[in-house]
């Protein structure tokens, strides 16, 4: 590769890339699924090499890197029974298997870490964290805002300013944050996040797209906005997707898969454990979980729904 390749985005992308594929040889265990995530990103990197050098050859590349994807992820889609070809249609993932892990581990900070105890406060760490996660600041719109709190949003966005979590710029309120338009939006800072400081998780900035984009369409669900679901009940959706195996069962497979630890389940949400059973019924009816969903000895089980499973977390 050039080191005087331009634009600069490629040739980042171009190192990232040849750096990801050597931590990939390096892992103890193979993951098909995250390869072919490798696969699919090597083919769109050559292909705008190619497109930037006009070498034919960079495009065969690009295309043999295409065909490798496809097979690799025919290969893992076999491995774990999801449906392919005649049997079914191909589920199209939101997340590789890779991604879901460190999407687990948001989960989980946010869990153990939040500030505040309540589901409106841990949406909006949640969310933010997901903005904020590589370079400790993130920008945030009053739309985005209003999308996650709804009238919640100033009070929430002003508690987490007041304990220190967050950091509003300089003679900007929480109210200005609201009134913020995506031409402008107000650039917030999580302390606890900036690169300088101990940091709780690693990824690139695809993945922190990715995950964060995965975030925001399942906090904003159309059937859960029609149901007008509360910050718990998408808490817990969020949770459930991420906590899926690829056939949409929640929890991992084995022994110890028998669902979701309702304790765990609970705290994340911001509900006592005996409150989760009537969070997951409003998930049944807004589409999200099948209908034999059941909290028994302490666990909470269940399925995705079908229209779920592009967001599985693939435990």
């Amino acid at each position: 590769m050039p080191d005087d390749l331009q634009p600069e985005v490629l040739r980042v992308e171009l190192t990232e890339l040849g750096d990801a594929f050597r931590a990939y040889q390096r892992r103890p265990e193979p993951d098909l699924a995250v390869l072919a995530e490798l696969h699919d990103r090597k083919s769109r990197a050559f292909a705008r090499w190619a497109d930037v050098t006009g070498d034919t050859s960079l495009q065969e590349e690009a295309d043999r890197a295409a065909a490798a994807a496809r097979t690799t992820r025919e290969m893992d889609a076999n491995r774990h029974g999801v449906p392919v070809g005649e049997d079914g249609p191909v589920i199209e993932r939101l997340l590789t298997r890779g991604q879901g892990v460190h999407l687990r581990n948001v989960l989980e900070h946010v869990r153990v870490d939040s500030p505040l105890p309540e589901a409106e406060a841990r949406l909006a760490v949640l969310m933010i964290t997901l903005r904020a996660a590589r370079a400790g600041t993130g920008n945030v719109t009053g739309q985005d805002l209003g999308g996650w709190l709804q009238g919640d949003a100033e009070r929430v966005l002003q508690a987490l300013a007041d304990v220190g979590w967050l950091l509003l710029p300089e003679d900007v309120t929480a109210d200005d944050a609201l009134m913020s338009r995506p031409e402008e939006p107000t650039q917030v800072t999580v302390p606890t996040l900036i690169p300088t400081q101990p940091r709780p998780f690693f990824f690139g900035k695809v993945t922190r797209a990715r995950l964060s984009g995965w975030a925001q369409k399942v906090v904003g669900d159309r059937k859960l906005r029609k149901k007008k679901a509360g910050a718990a009940t998408r808490l817990l959706a969020v949770y459930t997707a991420a906590h899926s195996r690829p056939d949409g069962c929640l929890g991992g497979a084995g022994e110890d898969g028998d669902g979701l630890a309702l304790d765990t389940v609970a705290s994340f949400c911001g509900l006592r454990p005996e409150d989760v059973a009537e969070h997951a019924g409003l998930l049944v009816a807004a589409g999200w979980l099948a209908e034999e969903v059941d909290t028994a000895g302490e666990r909470l089980r269940g399925r995705l729904a079908e229209r779920v499973l592009p967001l599985s977390g693939l435990l």
